[in-house]
């Protein structure tokens, strides 16, 4: 069963020698006993952090949070987080301990711990360590919290969106008390910093268990993603949609490529439908602009969670297109001038889930569609179709060259483009200049 990295086990065996205790800990463990390979180590000793440095003193060793017993030790360029065992202080920003005190014992440094399934430790040998029943939650697939589940979200808010987390990417479900205790305790998410849930959303969105953590935990995610309240239990009454505009979102993201920009599209694309709903006098209900809305929704979403600007620019631009019609070869090149290639394949991603998410079952009908879709746009790129600027066969020097000036030649290029798309002219030089003359 032992799958300790050469780093890791280099310094326990080395601290060992020492005359110390030392294991690795938390999530490395974890994947161990699930099968699947660690993607970093910690260890946990009963070393004091200046002991640790003397016992790695030819070694790299970064003074990583030294105040709170962690050193990074460099083992042939694989960082190993060493900590020293101790209790944690009082927790006076709902974040961070005010301080901690060293404590000698295995136990009492794991009872401070999250999660069962991450206070397991392992030694040079393979043996595992486990005083909360870690081991047995992860045969049942479960997220608990070590000891009181309110004590633990109230020492750290993190947590609570680390167990939905955990959740998602683990395919596990949450302990009874621990899912009260995240409902309770859901506004404390207000102290935890917006960069800090980036990072969390962007692996819960990822998940295989995304769809039950979207649909038990909207309450939790409009804390910081205040759009969502309003779509829970939204009747779209209209003959397209099976669903609440929630599930019917949970739904999409969780049947989508996992692809982050895919994902939070999804995620965003239907925000604006409670805003703008209306039903017509035979009682359907229609959303008329709802992408415009959504775009706008997400841009302020976007930019509220701190999230990098290729990303969002990527999310704002498909919510905004997402419902766009295409069918024609025309229409895909008008929708491809939008967004660019790139964009364009993530396009047909969000359609396909959209289009699935309207119901349990996916349509064939609405497969063979996207197929069809992605058939003509693959041919369009092929063929070297013009359908952006780049590809226009006259640039802004030879328009200049026809006494255009200013803004008038972006204008005037862009007119011509769209002569070139729907058909209207040929795009060779020749044409594209008869065509600008006045």
């Amino acid at each position: 069963m032992k799958m300790l990295s050469h780093g890791a086990e280099t310094v326990i065996k080395r601290i060992k020698a020492q005359g110390h205790e030392a294991y690795a800990v938390g999530g490395c463990v974890r994947d161990i006993l699930m099968g699947v390979p660690p993607h970093d180590f910690d260890v946990c000793t009963d070393t004091e952090p200046t002991e640790v440095l003397a016992c790695f003193k030819d070694e790299r060793v970064i003074e990583t949070g030294l105040k709170h017993g962690t050193v990074t030790v460099m083992i042939g360029g694989e960082p190993i987080e060493v900590t020293t065992y101790r209790m944690d202080g009082e927790y006076t920003d709902g974040r961070h301990p005010k301080k901690v005190r060293f404590v000698k014992t295995l136990e009492e440094d794991l009872k401070r711990r999250d999660f069962t399934v991450n206070a397991m430790v392992m030694d040079e040998n393979g043996q595992v360590f486990d005083y909360f029943g870690g081991r047995e939650d992860i045969q049942s697939k479960t997220i608990r919290c070590v000891g009181d589940a309110d004590t633990r979200f109230s020492e750290d808010a993190l947590r609570i969106l680390r167990a939905l987390r955990f959740a998602s990417v683990l395919d596990f479900s949450i302990e009874e008390e621990t899912k009260k205790s995240i409902h309770r305790n859901r506004e404390r998410l207000n102290l935890v910093s917006k960069e800090r849930i980036l990072i969390e959303m962007n692996k819960l969105l990822l998940g295989d268990g995304v769809l039950p953590v979207l649909m038990e935990y909207a309450d939790v995610f409009s804390v910081f993603l205040p759009p969502v309240e309003p779509m829970v239990g939204f009747l779209q009454h209209n003959p397209h949609h099976r669903f609440d505009v929630w599930t019917h979102t949970a739904y999409a993201v969780a049947g989508a490529e996992k692809d982050l920009v895919v994902r939070w599209t999804l995620l965003c694309h239907d925000m604006g439908k409670p805003r703008c709903y209306h039903m017509d006098e035979k009682g359907v209900g229609h959303f008329y602009g709802h992408a415009e809305i959504s775009a706008e929704m997400a841009e302020d979403l976007t930019r509220e969670l701190r999230m990098d600007n290729k990303t969002a620019q990527a999310v704002r631009e498909l919510v905004f297109c997402h419902d766009r019609p295409m069918g024609s070869r025309k229409s895909v090149k008008k929708v491809l001038r939008l967004i660019g290639a790139d964009l364009f394949d993530k396009l047909l991603y969000v359609q396909a889930a959209d289009r699935a998410g309207k119901a349990e079952t996916e349509d064939a009908a609405e497969r063979q569609e996207n197929r069809a879709l992605r058939a003509v746009y693959e041919d369009i790129l092929r063929e070297g179709d013009c359908f952006s600027l780049k590809d226009l066969a006259v640039n802004g020097a030879d328009l200049t060259a026809l006494g255009y000036a200013g803004k008038a030649v972006g204008e005037e290029l862009n007119r011509l483009l769209d002569l070139v798309i729907d058909g209207h002219t040929d795009n060779t030089k020749t044409a594209l200049l008869k065509a600008a003359r006045r």
